[in-house]
């Protein structure tokens, strides 16, 4: 029965797996491959010079404008890294070695901060703390206190921190549930206690998962566009400098925002290789026969560790929560005035209906093509490995290290003009959700389908069953809790979706996201009170249903 499963390069024979492969390459290759190679071509081209060129990267590096933008968005995101880490490793100690109590409630909050775009987080934190912010207000009248600038580096910093940290708490919380307990005892009995025990046993096991988190911190921090943009005030990183240069005043730039995107790209490919390296060099294999338990403090430390624990949660819940109650206060035009109400949510479906419409068409679409096509990749992926599934793997992943606002450039160079357009069009933005979105579910199907015995596969096929047919009806089945993980989170992530829509969109094709943007734009900040409100139900509703399908407490990432 092991001949079922050799790859297209043994024993070559077209089969329903073929059939895919076939596709996934073809897909991939379209809307992946083809875009990247056309903006590396336009790295290297010019409109004022004819043939390859270094021109732009000359540009680039020449003026201090380009430069410092580049330094801006790496001294922010390393600094950024840096706190989450500080912030998020303690927190999942705390709450995994000791007894907290809600402890799943903290969870919750901490996961719904995590999954709301960055840009409400800043939108927010301007209502809160900016020039004429509430409590910025309040302090400087009533107390005569004067708040140091929310603008700059400083609130770029202050947003990314508290809206990143939760990935490092989630990935640390979950290495740390899986560390033996007998190795702390160990460890305590050779004297090593406190803080010195936690350096040198637990740590040190944790380590490539805090890893593994402060990349995908690092990546999504420098990509972001939508924080810098609001809350930035003059500090440029590289997303806002390729948006600038896409959408000039003068012109758009293709081949300079090009350049800039690879230089992005060459940069977060870097920082994931070397992430990776460092890992597969640190990497522990533990059996845990002794599961740890949390232990119940009492006194001081006990105060101390609740504290801390509940003082995180709620600066990282804070923005929400000041989102939803001012979404309810009065406006008039661009002004609040007193009193509360819904006329918000009337001028919402008055006038941003559409926006809203398109955002679930848009994501239930796209996840419906997660679903069925993550699910078939990660078959391929884990079932059937060859040469080409090995290809389709790094071609998955791959979209890890290109930013949103990369992505959207991309596809619109590739697919403005020639023999099949789409600029413009709903799909480009459906084509760029799927490709962006797709690693969450073909991770979580890949990870559940190891736990299935081929055997039950062989067991079907040797009864006359078709392989497609034995995929459909005994082995998805039985994948269904990792897809509907990853299918989740991919459906919070897509219906989040800003840096690449703000790309893509049209008029007839704006989504939330974008509506929300372009609504504090223009200082109509009722309205995108009242659209995030709406945005932060949904997740909360999408995350209510991730526990009941899947009769977990806790988020897989």
């Amino acid at each position: 029965m092991s001949s079922t499963h050799r790859g297209p390069l043994s024993g070559y024979r077209f089969d329903f797996w073929s059939f895919v492969t076939t596709v996934s390459l073809v897909f991939f290759g379209m809307f992946l491959i083809i875009p990247v190679g056309r903006m590396v071509y336009y790295a290297f081209q010019s409109g004022d010079i004819a043939g390859f060129t270094f021109s732009n990267f000359v540009k680039f590096f020449s003026r201090a404008y380009y430069r410092n933008a580049l330094f801006n968005s790496i001294k922010v995101v390393l600094c950024a890294t840096a706190l989450v880490i500080v912030i998020g490793v303690p927190l999942a100690y705390v709450t995994s070695t000791f007894e907290i109590k809600f402890r799943r409630l903290v969870d919750i909050l901490v996961v719904i901060s995590m999954l709301s775009p960055p840009f409400i987080g800043a939108y927010s934190w301007i209502l809160m703390f900016g020039r004429s912010g509430t409590f910025t207000v309040f302090l400087r009248e009533y107390l005569g206190l004067r708040m140091p600038s929310i603008y700059g580096f400083s609130g770029i910093l202050l947003v990314f921190v508290l809206k990143l940290f939760p990935y490092i708490y989630m990935y640390t919380k979950g290495a740390l549930k899986k560390v033996d307990a007998s190795l702390g005892e160990a460890a305590e009995s050779l004297g090593y206690h406190g803080l010195r025990k936690i350096l040198t046993v637990s740590l040190p096991l944790v380590t490539p998962t805090i890893l593994a988190g402060g990349t995908i911190v690092f990546l999504r921090a420098f990509a972001d566009y939508g924080t810098p943009r609001l809350i930035g005030e003059g500090y440029s990183t590289l997303p806002v400098i390729i948006y600038t240069e896409w959408i000039s005043e003068t012109g758009s730039n293709a081949y300079f925002a090009s350049a800039v995107a690879l230089i992005m790209m060459l940069v977060a490919a870097l920082v994931f290789s070397l992430q990776k390296y460092i890992s597969n060099r640190k990497n522990y294999t533990m059996s845990m026969i002794n599961p740890p338990k949390p232990k119940k403090l009492r006194g001081v430390p006990n105060v101390l560790a609740h504290l801390f624990v509940y003082t995180v949660a709620l600066l990282a819940t804070l923005p929400q929560i000041y989102i939803i109650v001012i979404s309810f206060r009065n406006t008039k035009g661009i002004m609040w005035t007193d009193g509360y109400g819904i006329g918000n949510y009337v001028t919402v479906f008055n006038k941003a209906a559409p926006a809203v419409f398109n955002t679930f068409k848009f994501g239930l679409i796209a996840i419906a093509i997660v679903i069925l096509l993550g699910t078939l990749f990660a078959y391929l992926t884990v079932r059937r490995r060859n040469l080409f599934s090995s290809i389709l793997d790094v071609l998955i992943m791959f979209p890890y290290v290109i930013p949103g606002t990369i992505f959207g450039l991309i596809l619109l160079i590739s697919y403005n003009s020639g023999p099949l357009v789409l600029s413009g069009t709903a799909a480009i933005i459906i084509i760029s959700y799927v490709i962006r979105r797709m690693p969450y579910t073909v991770r979580s199907s890949s990870a559940i389908l190891r736990q299935i015995s081929p055997s039950i596969e062989e067991a079907s096929l040797s009864l006359g069953y078709a392989s497609m047919r034995t995929f459909f009806n005994v082995t998805m089945p039985l994948m269904t809790p990792g897809i509907v993980s990853g299918a989740i989170l991919s459906w919070i992530t897509i219906i989040n979706e800003l840096s690449s829509t703000l790309m893509l969109y049209t008029s007839r094709t704006a989504t939330m996201s974008v509506a929300i943007f372009q609504e504090i734009n223009r200082g109509g900040y009722g309205t995108a009170a009242a659209l995030s409100t709406i945005l932060t139900v949904t997740m909360v509703v999408s995350l209510l249903l991730f526990f009941r399908l899947t009769g977990s407490e806790d988020i897989d990432l």
